[in-house]
C-alpha cells in the first residue's frame, strides 16, 4: 500500500469517528437493590457478618466505596455496610421521605395539578431530573415530585 492511500484512510477513519465515542458521564453513586433480599455486611467478603437484610426490590442506596467486586453503601437513615454487586442493580430509584405525603404533579412546576400523593417510605423509578423536581413513576403512576420530598438523587444532578 502506498503512503497517499495509508494517508487517506487515517484521515478517513477520523471523519467518521462517530459521536458515540465521547466519554461517558461518571456513574451515579446511587443504586437500588436487584431483587427482594439483599445482605449489608460489615465488610467486603461473604466471610464478614451480616449486619441488616434488607427485602424490598428497588431500594436505593449511596455508594460510598467499592473494593473489588464489593460496594459500600449507604442507606437513607445513615446505615452503612457492603454489599456484593451482584445484589446491586444501576437503575435508579428514589424514596419518598419526610412525615407527610408527597404531591406527584403533571409538570415540573410548584403550580401543576396533583396526580397523585406517595406517602413516605414508598420506592418509585427514577425517570428525569430537573433543578428542583424530578419525574417518578411510583407504582405505574407518573408524576414530578419536589427534591426536597424523595431521597437517591443529587442535589444539582439534572438529567432526562
Amino acid at each position: 500500500m502506498r503512503l497517499d492511500s495509508l494517508l487517506l484512510a487515517a484521515l478517513l477513519s477520523l471523519v467518521t469517528v462517530p459521536a458515540a465515542a465521547a466519554p461517558d458521564a461518571p456513574p451515579s453513586p446511587y443504586v437500588s437493590i436487584r431483587r427482594d433480599k439483599a445482605f449489608m455486611r460489615e465488610g467486603p467478603s461473604y466471610a464478614h457478618r451480616i449486619l441488616w437484610v434488607y427485602q424490598h426490590k428497588d431500594y436505593p442506596f449511596r455508594v460510598i466505596a467499592t473494593y473489588d467486586a464489593w460496594r459500600r453503601v449507604r442507606a437513607v437513615d445513615g446505615t452503612t455496610g457492603w454489599m456484593h454487586h451482584s445484589q446491586l442493580s444501576e437503575r435508579r430509584t428514589v424514596l419518598f421521605i419526610g412525615f407527610t405525603k408527597s404531591a406527584l404533579r403533571t409538570d415540573a412546576d410548584p403550580n401543576a395539578k396533583i396526580v397523585a400523593y406517595a406517602q413516605p417510605g414508598v420506592v418509585a423509578r427514577l425517570k428525569a431530573c430537573e433543578p428542583r423536581f424530578c419525574e417518578v413513576d411510583a407504582d405505574g403512576t407518573d408524576g414530578w415530585v419536589d427534591k426536597r420530598n424523595i431521597w437517591g438523587v443529587g442535589v444539582g444532578e439534572v438529567f432526562q
